[in-house]
């Protein structure tokens, strides 16, 4: 393993040292290990929460700042935080005006999600609404879910339900409109090769050379099937039409990213995306807005993952709506 740490043991600290070193626009809690706009949540705007575990970089801690979270747990590396840091961080940047939970759909981050919320609801009476993301078409249950898991949509749902919230929605209007961004996103994933966690050592399963994962979850979970290896035209087929296959996109606007796993070059997503249009535009799909890089990870998987979102109008306003974090940045 090589890896630019000083230790498995402390790489999640020392990556927040340097998030804190920067980012002078946000403050990173060391203590509770949660990083949230350095500005305080200003008064009748609903705070978004978010969170899990480390290793899908930009996501979370990334996404925080004006226009999406103001605050995110981070989990040890694929682990889930902890309910006491949901609480605390639920109790931080609550202004008055409710805070919206976004979870990914893992066993281990809806169980503690939960937790924090009713500690949170218990110990201050602080309203909190929850959203679970559970999009990915590849596998109905899998090594940590029950359902769907959360994966690619939840990067949209992070930007548009916070633009909703940055315009001064309240707390059923902003979770109303996170509920649509899950309802309407599907997203599906491959793998080229495994992550290698850090304090594992090794890869967390093996890929042949001449073989990809079809389906394949952020932590290394398993996918639909293993296949020979192929281009990236049948690699974007492959992706794209399971997706389409499950939810009618006909008929409206779509977002559409292409997102890589950490271990893609930029210049094969392009490759990429240019394919999962082709295929959209062969099926009638309407692209109104897109994005391609990183985004949501799996520490240095080679591979990508397409997230489709069957917008309105509506939605598309809240995408186009200035945004400013270290990950995602425009109009501002």
């Amino acid at each position: 393993m090589k890896k630019l740490i000083n230790s498995p043991e402390t790489v999640l600290a020392d990556s927040l040292v340097g998030v804190a070193a920067a980012h002078p626009e946000l403050r990173v809690d060391h203590v509770n290990r949660i990083i949230y706009r350095a500005d305080p949540t200003r008064a009748g705007k609903v705070a978004l929460l978010s969170g899990g575990g480390t290793g899908h970089e930009p996501l979370h801690g990334g996404f925080v700042g004006v226009g999406m979270l103001d605050a995110a747990c981070a989990g040890a590396v694929f682990t889930s935080p902890t309910p006491d840091q949901m609480l605390e961080a639920t109790k931080v940047v609550d202004s008055g005006a409710g805070v919206l939970h976004i979870v990914k759909n893992y066993t281990g981050d809806v169980m503690n999600f939960e937790m924090g919320a009713e500690l949170a609801a218990a110990e201050t009476g602080i309203e909190v609404a929850v959203v679970v993301v559970n999009d990915d078409v590849a596998v109905e249950d899998s090594t940590f879910t029950a359902g769907r898991r959360g994966v690619g949509t939840t990067v949209l749902l992070e930007k548009i339900a916070g633009a909703a919230a940055e315009e001064g929605r309240d707390l059923a209007a902003v979770a109303a409109v996170a509920r649509q961004v899950n309802e309407s996103g599907r997203s599906m994933g491959v793998a080229l090769s495994s992550c290698t966690v850090p304090a594992a050592g090794k890869p967390t399963f093996e890929l042949a050379e001449g073989e990809m994962e079809i389906g394949v979850g952020i932590h290394g979970e398993p996918g639909r099937r293993r296949v020979p290896l192929a281009g990236a035209a049948e690699i974007a087929r492959l992706l794209v039409e399971p997706i389409l296959a499950d939810l009618d996109f006909t008929g409206a606007p779509t977002i559409v990213m292409v997102n890589g796993l950490g271990g893609t070059p930029l210049i094969e997503l392009y490759v990429m995306y240019a394919e999962v249009r082709k295929v959209l535009d062969a099926a009638g799909i309407t692209v109104a807005r897109s994005l391609v890089g990183n985004y949501i990870t799996a520490l240095d998987m080679a591979g990508c993952s397409v997230t489709i979102l069957k917008a309105d109008d509506d939605l598309l306003q809240l995408w186009d709506a200035p945004v400013n974090t270290s990950g995602l940045r425009w109009g501002m």
